[in-house]
């Protein structure tokens, strides 16, 4: 069996001498038998496991000894700001064999592009979108670029799979092995997650079972946790009440300390950054709307920095090194156990700390979801990663993509680029039709290419619009002077308002001066206070899952997470446990009277779950219903007998949730999809079949005057 001393003679000198490591990791020393071998692998560890060098190692090894050349490994990220972050370390890597590394994103510019397409680095450091860039661009011989690729490293492959980026990337790669000519080992570095098996199926796309694979994760052979036994790390749950007293609470805990704070918007990063700022503290913000270097900045003065906080979204939640942190915070409770391991996996990196996690529940509902979110993780419990099902508006920009790649396809040739990979195969000849159909595509002579109607929608500033498969809402571009601060909604600049218009971006408020309404533009000048922060979606919802809100459910019926509770959230739980007392039932769900005559059935069955159960049901259902986690409002005239014979009615023919035209504005390309297909996918997405027949299988309990 492989093992370290099976590493290039080179790299196991400068791994020994120049790192001073006496070893390798766990899962270091795994991953060099099935990388060396050529295997697709899926390498799990927590944070800060390792992860890049398990990878980087046995290819890097095996790049010298079969004398690769040219750009043979692809390293594929999904954020630019972690590509930025890995680059110095691989290009030392590379290195010490005589090899080199270089970056390729939105950010590098013309003439950093033109230098790795005359230099070839042997590992790139890229994005999706950036490949899908450069097989489309006629700036770029992708024959002759990709022709060299042996490899692909895709890092947080689990963040990936989880949305329609992850279709996106498993079609562009299937593109760049098509130009290759041959297979191309795939290796996943990923998180802990719930199917990791299924995961390294989803990465090996159209080679799954076809090509040898094996998910590589040492630390899930330890010993689980027995059970009612408390995980290791210091995680407490605490109720503040209010963006104030969250702000009172960080100012005054934790004095001397490096400390990270995640919340759930960008709208509550800038108010608690303002607000920590005011009572002295050091304090650094990040998040996606603001600019490129206002964040750099940040990130890098907090990671030289000690007594000092970090406000984060999201953005700081994966491997990006932000320096020795002491001190993970959490206002309410982040969507899944998955992005919760994630950022606890921030701490405890010094010999002897242990992770440490400390949430301040902002309301009753988030002490609520706070503790449901550890209650799950408590139990050793983690999300399958699990692709959006139907991805038609992803097969229909492949293909799109794919002609202006090739400039014409043949009209039956399209699908072998694909390799069989499931919707992109027999499934998108309907999406085809209906391309040529629109002017989308051209059809002469047998050939497939851009036509008309792709080029007024999609063809602007070389059909850059066609390489992100998400949407994202207009925003306006806020300048001091010559410098960019970020990104604010419009309706801050159109809404009225009593006196100077104000704005709060990256923790400070601002007077709006001037605004450019054409080039979509606001000037500002810095001010004492009063600014407002505020950024639009596209009608999406914050959808928690059937899992948690029924471990919702468990903790209003008594259950307790193992986790420390101070006085303040066990007082706000067991008034909570007071209120919802009639809602719950650990038999079943209830249907409850209130006594305004408000029918409400209180499922805990989660968003989608909820949406497809408020469908299949509609004629027992009010028509003013708005889908929420816990509940579905009823008809006030219904009755337990009318009831049973609606659920019998109903219980063999479950019904997707219906799609609002306004949602389908933020499924990007959906326009180029037939109207039918387009709201399909949408409900098939909206949809929790699994869950909503789990619910109609229980007893339902009817509490309150019911006739």
């Amino acid at each position: 069996m492989s093992g370290i001393d099976d590493l290039d003679p080179v790299l196991l000198h400068h791994i020994v001498n120049t790192l001073g490591w006496p070893g390798l990791r766990p899962l270091q020393e795994e991953a060099i038998a099935p990388l060396l071998a050529g295997e697709d692998a899926v390498l799990l560890a927590p944070t800060a496991g390792g992860k890049t060098e398990a990878a980087s190692f046995p290819l890097l090894s095996k790049m010298a000894a079969e004398r690769w050349s040219g750009t043979s490994v692809l390293y594929v990220c999904p954020l630019k700001a972690l590509l930025n972050n890995l680059l110095p370390r691989l290009e030392t890597y590379t290195a010490w064999l005589g090899r080199s590394a270089a970056l390729w994103h939105g950010d590098v510019n013309a003439s950093g592009r033109k230098k790795i397409l005359i230099g070839r680095p042997d590992v790139l450091l890229t994005t999706p979108e950036s490949l899908e860039a450069m097989l489309v661009s006629s700036n770029v011989d992708h024959r002759a670029f990709f022709g060299g690729v042996q490899a692909i490293v895709v890092d947080e492959v689990h963040a990936f799979a989880g949305d329609d980026r992850g279709w996106h990337l498993l079609a562009v790669l299937e593109r760049v092995q098509k130009v290759v000519g041959h297979p191309v080992q795939r290796v996943g570095l990923s998180a802990t997650v719930g199917n990791p098996e299924h995961l390294l199926q989803w990465l090996q796309g159209s080679g799954a079972g076809k090509r040898p694979a094996r998910v590589v994760a040492p630390h899930l052979a330890q010993p689980q946790l027995e059970q009612g036994a408390t995980p290791p790390g210091d995680i407490q749950l605490d109720y503040v009440g209010s963006v104030d007293n969250a702000a009172h609470v960080i100012a005054a805990l934790h004095r001397g300390e490096k400390r990270l704070v995640f919340c759930e918007s960008r709208r509550l990063v800038e108010e608690l950054g303002e607000k920590l700022r005011a009572k002295g503290v050091t304090t650094f913000l990040s998040h996606a709307s603001l600019a490129v270097d206002e964040r750099r900045r940040a990130e890098e003065a907090f990671a030289e920095a000690r007594d000092c906080v970090i406000v984060s979204t999201s953005t700081l939640e994966l491997g990006i090194d932000v320096g020795d942190l002491d001190r993970v915070i959490q206002l309410d409770a982040p969507a899944t156990v998955a992005s919760f391991l994630q950022r606890l996996g921030r701490t405890g990196r010094r010999a002897g700390a242990a992770r440490n996690c400390l949430f301040l529940a902002l309301s009753e509902d988030g002490l609520l979801a706070a503790a449901a979110l550890l209650l799950q993780w408590s139990r050793g419990w983690v999300e399958p990663v699990v692709a959006p099902p139907e991805p038609r508006h992803i097969v229909a920009q492949q293909v799109l993509a794919l002609c202006l790649q090739e400039n014409q396809v043949g009209d039956h040739l399209w699908q072998e680029w694909w390799a069989g990979l499931g919707p992109f195969a027999q499934p998108a000849e309907p999406i085809v039709r209906y391309l040529v159909e629109e002017g989308y595509l051209d059809h002469d002579g047998g050939m497939l290419f851009i036509g008309p109607e792709a080029e007024r929608r999609f063809g602007h500033r070389h059909f850059m619009n066609l390489t992100a498969v998400f949407t994202v809402a207009p925003e306006f571009t806020v300048l001091h002077g010559l410098t960019e601060i970020g990104k604010t909604d419009p309706s801050l600049l159109t809404e009225e308002v009593d006196g100077p218009r104000r704005l709060l971006l990256a923790g400070r408020s601002w007077q709006v001066t001037y605004i450019d309404w054409r080039r979509r533009r606001c000037f500002v000048e810095p001010v004492d206070g009063g600014g407002k922060a505020k950024w639009g979606g596209l009608g999406f919802v914050r959808a928690t899952s059937y899992e948690l809100t029924r471990a919702a459910r468990e903790v209003l019926l008594g259950t307790d997470p193992q986790v420390k509770l101070t006085g303040r959230a066990v007082g706000c739980l067991a008034e909570a446990r007071e209120r919802f007392m009639e809602g719950v039932h650990p038999g079943g769900t209830v249907i409850l009277r209130r006594p305004d005559n408000d029918l409400r059935w209180w499922t805990w069955a989660g968003h989608r779950a909820n949406a497809t159960l408020a469908a299949t049901l509609a004629s027992a259902v009010d028509p003013g219903q708005r889908i929420n986690d816990c509940w579905i409002r009823l008809r006030e005239d219904l009755t337990p007998q009318l009831w049973k014979q609606i659920v019998h009615d109903a219980a063999e023919r479950l019904c997707l949730p219906a799609v609002h035209e306004h949602a389908l504005k933020g499924l990007k390309f959906s326009t180029a999809l037939p109207p039918r297909l387009a709201e399909a996918t949408l409900a098939a997405r909206l949809a929790d079949l699994e869950g909503a027949a789990a619910v109609l299988g229980e007893p339902v309990r009817f509490v309150g005057q019911v006739d």
